[in-house]
């Protein structure tokens, strides 16, 4: 017992750390990374709840897919960090307001929030049909039959989102070559290639140039 209350403060405390370094380093490489970090720390504590389920999509989703896209646009993108200190103090004002506010919402949430009645007995068992069976299978039952439509709709509302994202960022600029399918297929060996018989003692260049 004390090692799992000793690795559920360890984890906390270096999410909470590197949480809050993400959005205090100035570098945004360096706040990726320790968002990363983040990701790993609240990993380890849902593997200590018994949530190994969520713990495994947060590593691979997250970490495997989402962090490192944000680590590869960040890099490629050309971030001048001097023009972009200069405006800190401009919006510090609204920026402070907004912290205020967002602090006394959360502080009245928790203030009028209440435990309920059912919540401690549905949560210690990982589904309420089924007893003896891990997180990630009881997970499985219940979303592939109790909420399958529900699971399937979520999908393809995230499949249109992302066609649109698509449509949205796609535009035609004049002079960039693209693929044309219908060229491609239609095109023979003779346009692609040409067999040249080159004399003893004659380059290709010196050809080229007598045909010219």
């Amino acid at each position: 017992m004390e090692l799992i209350a000793f690795s559920f403060y360890l984890f906390a405390t270096i999410a909470v750390v590197s949480g809050v370094l993400v959005i205090s380093a100035k570098n945004p490489v360096h706040s990726v990374l320790w968002l990363i970090l983040t990701f790993f720390s609240a990993a380890g504590l849902f593997v200590l709840m018994g949530a190994e389920f969520i713990a495994m999509l947060l590593i691979i989703v997250y970490v495997g897919a989402v962090a490192v896209l944000f680590l590869f646009v960040v890099m490629m993108l050309d971030i001048n960090f001097v023009e972009l200190r200069q405006g800190f103090l401009q919006y510090l004002p609204i920026g402070a307001t907004i912290t205020l506010i967002l602090f006394i919402e959360m502080g009245m949430v928790v203030a009028t929030w209440q435990l309920g009645p059912d919540v401690a007995a549905n949560a210690a068992a990982p589904s309420p049909a089924v007893g003896d069976i891990s997180n990630t299978a009881a997970l499985g039952q219940i979303i592939y039959t109790d909420y399958i439509y529900i699971f399937q709709g979520a999908g393809m509302i995230l499949l249109v989102a992302m066609i649109g994202a698509i449509v949205l960022t796609h535009r035609k600029r004049p002079g960039v070559k693209r693929q044309v399918v219908n060229d491609q297929v239609a095109r023979r060996p003779e346009d692609a290639f040409e067999l040249v018989d080159v004399a003893v003692g004659e380059g290709i260049t010196q050809r080229t140039q007598n045909k010219g």
